[in-house]
């Protein structure tokens, strides 16, 4: 995908914060703490909040991916880039509990915000990165999901003063989030090394994923200035015939080889070597909890 950022934050369309659903955060703090350099704090204390449940399971929820209509191309590799679960997703319930971010933490790095961990309300979820997509009013890109054909999962729901969250999928379930900035609009740091620095979305069906995406972020993805770092790719045989269509975030690296052999040490894993693509070297790898993301080096 590609955007513009404006002056109070993001342009709406432009991926603008991910977090991590995990079993162990404080697990989570130390593979990505060696990984990459990042410091934590706690979100702080947030009151209960009425609405949809953000512990609902989520649809066909993959490892993180990304997706974006006229991406420059696929990786082309033979392996795949993840064996992302597929979890039935009942519509979700109204509650009163705390909120989705209560017990997580923040990561910076440099002293710029550039994740979240946070705590899996519900084993049946999958342990996976998110991406959020930037939108100035949540219940309203919420309703244009609706009725382009996607789901959405969990209705805004309020996270503290930090922001408004939303989960939801689109025509093939691969799900995203939505965020509507508060007193964090997104990243304060990103397109560097151990930040967010493209997302691709791994398409069955790159006709619907195209249609799907430009209607709702037309302007992010091909207004004046924007910045490419969202990109679509077609689900081919030479992947796994049960990996359902997911986002894949990448994070900026140095040296793809040069870290992979961190992850094994921190407890993650190497899902597919580096490969070449059009927008840099790639490896797929998993943290020390099943967590699938990947490292971008251009």
């Amino acid at each position: 995908m590609a955007g513009s950022e404006a002056s109070a934050g993001f342009a709406e369309g432009v991926p603008c914060w991910i977090d991590a659903q995990l079993p162990d955060v404080e697990a989570g703090k130390r593979f990505y703490g060696g990984l990459f350099g990042w410091t934590f704090e706690p979100f702080d204390e947030m009151e209960e909040t009425t609405g949809p449940s953000p512990g609902a399971p989520r649809s066909s929820a993959a490892p993180g991916s990304s997706a974006a209509p006229g991406s420059p191309g696929s990786p082309g590799s033979p392996g795949s880039p993840g064996s992302p679960g597929s979890l039935e997703s009942p519509a979700p319930a109204a509650y009163a509990g705390p909120s989705p971010y209560a017990g997580s933490v923040r990561a910076h790095l440099d002293g710029r915000p550039v994740a979240a961990l946070v705590p899996k309300r519900d084993g049946r979820m999958p342990t996976v990165w998110t991406v959020y997509f930037a939108t100035p009013d949540a219940e309203d890109l919420a309703d244009r999901i609706r009725e382009a054909g996607g789901q959405v999962i969990t209705a805004p729901v309020p996270v503290g003063p930090y922001g408004t969250m939303a989960l939801a999928a689109d025509p093939e379930s691969a799900v995203f989030g939505l965020w509507e900035g508060g007193t964090l609009p997104g990243f304060g740091r990103r397109h560097g090394p151990g930040s967010f620095s493209w997302v691709e979305l791994y398409a069955r069906d790159t006709a619907v994923a195209d249609s799907f995406y430009t209607g709702l972020f037309h302007d992010a993805l091909f207004g004046p200035g924007t910045t490419r770092d969202f990109g679509r790719v077609l689900v081919t045989e030479a992947f796994p015939a049960e990996m359902p269509p997911h986002f894949l975030v990448h994070f900026g690296v140095e040296d793809c080889e040069a870290l992979l052999g961190t992850v094994v040490r921190l407890g993650g894993r190497v899902q597919a070597p580096p490969f070449d693509t059009s927008y840099g070297r790639v490896a797929v790898v998993t943290d020390n909890q099943g967590a699938s993301f990947a490292l971008l080096q251009t």
